[in-house]
């Protein structure tokens, strides 16, 4: 069975960040299937306010339920990507390009998956990273599992 259509729920949240100016950082469902959480992330030049979030809140849940696409129950959530920011996407490799990140594999490398250090960017398809300890290495983008921006204190 499946639980909602994810295209068109991407779809609605993507049109509703573009009408409001803001950018669709990343959006997901978590939690059990019958009373998830749909957490969507956005951000802006300057960062995002709680009017930001409270208008994709309103205009994403209603039209979410105009067009009926989860029968579920859920709880939508929206917030700001946070200081620790999750790069989701390859651009995001180049945008943060200089800061400190941790990133783990789906596949060891020299039996290694965590890594933490400096971003140098995308080399090809590739996140080259600066790690601690290791020196510069390339991850193929598609073997990364979760990246974050990590804030130093």
């Amino acid at each position: 069975m499946t639980e909602f259509d994810r295209e068109q729920v991407g779809r609605i949240i993507e049109r509703v960040a573009v009408r409001e100016g803001l950018e669709l950082v990343h959006w997901e469902r978590v939690g059990p299937r019958n009373n998830f959480v749909l957490r969507i992330y956005i951000d802006k030049p300057g960062g995002v306010s709680h009017s930001d979030c409270e208008a994709v809140s309103k205009q994403v849940g209603t039209l979410l339920d105009v067009e009926d696409l989860i029968a579920n129950r859920y709880l939508l959530e929206v917030s700001s990507p946070g200081i620790e920011r999750g790069l989701y996407k390859q651009a995001d490799y180049e945008r943060f390009a200089g800061s400190r990140i941790k990133l783990r594999t789906s596949q060891p490398i020299d039996g290694q998956r965590n890594f933490r250090g400096k971003l140098i960017g995308l080399v090809g398809d590739n996140v080259c990273l600066d790690a601690d300890r290791r020196g510069q290495i390339e991850v193929p983008y598609e073997n990364v599992v979760r990246a974050n921006v990590e804030h130093e204190f």
